[in-house]
C-alpha cells in the first residue's frame, strides 16, 4: 500500500482478501512468462527445433541478466509456498498450465512420428521444467547461465531416448 499510494479500503475494494491479492499476483507473472514466450515465437514447442529453441531462449536470458531474477514463478514458491496453503494450491495450478503447454507438444510429436509412441509427453514435460527450474534457481545463486545450460541438456538427452530418427518416423 506505501508503494501505491493505496488505500486499504481501495486495496480490498478490489481484492476481498490477502490470497486474493497473492493469486492476482502468481497469475500475472504466470502472464507475463507467457507473453515473454510468445514475443519469443515458441508459444508452440511441438518440433525438436521447438523445444531446442525454447531451452535457447531460456539460457540465452539467463545469460543475458546473470542468473539474476531467476523465475518470476519458481521466486515466488519459495516467498509462499510454506507460509500460504492457498497461494501453493495456485502457483502449483499455474506451473501445471504451464507445463501443460510442453505436454501438448510433445503429444503432437508422439503423434506426427517424432517421439517414439512409448513416450510420455507429461513426464517429459516435467522432466523439462524441472529442469528449468533447478537450472534458474542455481544460475541465480551463482549468478551463471551454466548451470541452467547443463540441467536443460540433460533433460534434452533424457527426452532423445524417445527421439524417433527420420526414417523410423514415417513407421508406427
Amino acid at each position: 500500500m506505501a508503494a501505491t499510494g493505496t488505500s486499504k479500503s481501495q486495496l480490498y475494494h478490489y481484492f476481498a482478501d490477502k490470497d486474493a491479492l497473492i493469486r492476482e499476483v502468481i497469475k500475472a507473472q504466470l502472464g507475463r512468462i507467457f507473453a515473454a514466450q510468445e514475443a519469443a515465437g515458441l508459444h508452440e514447442v511441438s518440433s525438436w527445433e521447438g523445444v531446442q529453441r525454447w531451452c535457447d531462449h531460456f539460457v540465452t536470458a539467463t545469460r543475458a541478466t546473470q542468473g539474476a531474477g531467476g523465475c518470476p514463478l519458481g521466486s515466488l514458491v519459495g516467498e509462499l509456498a510454506d507460509q500460504s496453503e492457498p497461494a501453493r494450491r495456485v502457483l502449483a495450478q499455474c506451473f501445471a498450465e504451464w507445463q501443460s503447454y510442453l505436454s501438448e507438444g510433445f503429444e503432437a510429436m508422439r503423434d506426427n512420428g517424432e517421439l517414439a509412441a512409448r513416450a510420455d509427453p507429461a513426464e517429459l514435460a516435467l522432466t523439462l521444467m524441472s529442469a528449468l527450474q533447478g537450472g534458474l534457481l542455481m544460475a541465480q545463486a551463482t549468478r551463471s547461465a551454466r548451470p541452467l545450460e547443463v540441467a536443460l541438456n540433460m533433460a534434452l538427452q533424457h527426452m532423445a531416448g524417445y527421439r524417433r530418427r527420420p526414417k523410423q518416423a514415417g513407421r508406427r
